[in-house]
């Protein structure tokens, strides 16, 4: 019975540094970090890739293809070939007040963000 009390403290305490203070946010932080690296030497190792069909995707090449210029469709070709690339221009351009990209002007960017 006195090992389940000691789980149960453990726990507790585990519980509380995680939810309510940041005492484990960056061990959190750095597991993510070895586990995401990991993932990606296994998938080098493998030599093999998820293809994933994201309908939303391939609606939003289709809609706004001919609305782009060849450079801009390139670049949004090589944004979506990876789900790290998609995520990354969400966060970076797409949030916020940002009115500006190297490549996209700043109507199609505002289209593509809507339409993600």
């Amino acid at each position: 019975m006195k090992g389940w009390i000691l789980i149960a403290v453990a726990a507790a305490v585990l519980y509380y540094l995680a939810t309510k203070t940041d005492k484990l946010d960056e061990p959190i932080a750095q597991t993510e970090a070895i586990l995401k690296k990991i993932e990606h030497k296994l998938d080098v190792m493998t030599g093999t890739q998820l293809i994933r069909i994201d309908k939303k995707k391939s609606q939003l090449l289709a809609s706004i293809g001919d609305r782009l210029s060849s450079v801009e469709l390139h670049e949004l070709d090589k944004i979506l070939s990876t789900p790290d690339g998609f995520n990354d221009f969400k966060q970076q351009y797409c949030q916020g007040n940002v009115i500006s990209h190297p490549v996209f002007s700043r109507d199609n960017l505002q289209f593509i963000c809507d339409n993600l």
